[in-house]
């Protein structure tokens, strides 16, 4: 059975959401200084990019409704791969600059198939 497209998208959410919070009322001095910081904020990109890429494989016709979703899995791609050359300036830019984007784009596209899914259908 395939997996519904909400429940990607409230992953996508969820770990955004994470994320802000983490970063909240931090700087980046702070976040350079805190490796559970790091480490935790760059988990929740993990699951956002791999949400996205799932997302894409099994609905390509949905991804186009989030903008720059091809340069966010490919974020994720640099961070379990090439964890060795991650820039903490990137992934500060993009948690405290991007990510609200995303999340605008992604809570836009899950009321959308909320609104479409058959009544009483409502839970990812």
């Amino acid at each position: 059975m395939q997996r519904d497209p909400r429940a990607w998208l409230f992953d996508v959410i969820q770990a955004g959401e994470r994320v802000q919070r983490f970063v909240s009322k931090r700087t980046y001095a702070d976040y350079q200084a805190d490796e559970l910081l790091r480490a935790g904020t760059e988990r929740q990109f993990e699951i956002i990019g791999e949400a996205l890429n799932r997302l894409d494989r099994h609905h390509p016709d949905l991804t186009p409704s989030i903008r720059e979703h091809q340069k966010i899995v490919g974020f994720r791609n640099v961070l379990i791969h090439g964890y060795a050359i991650v820039d903490d300036a990137v992934v500060w830019s993009t948690a405290t600059e991007k990510l609200p984007t995303l999340l605008e784009d992604a809570r836009k596209l899950l009321a959308a198939l909320d609104e479409a899914a058959p009544s009483g259908d409502t839970d990812p």
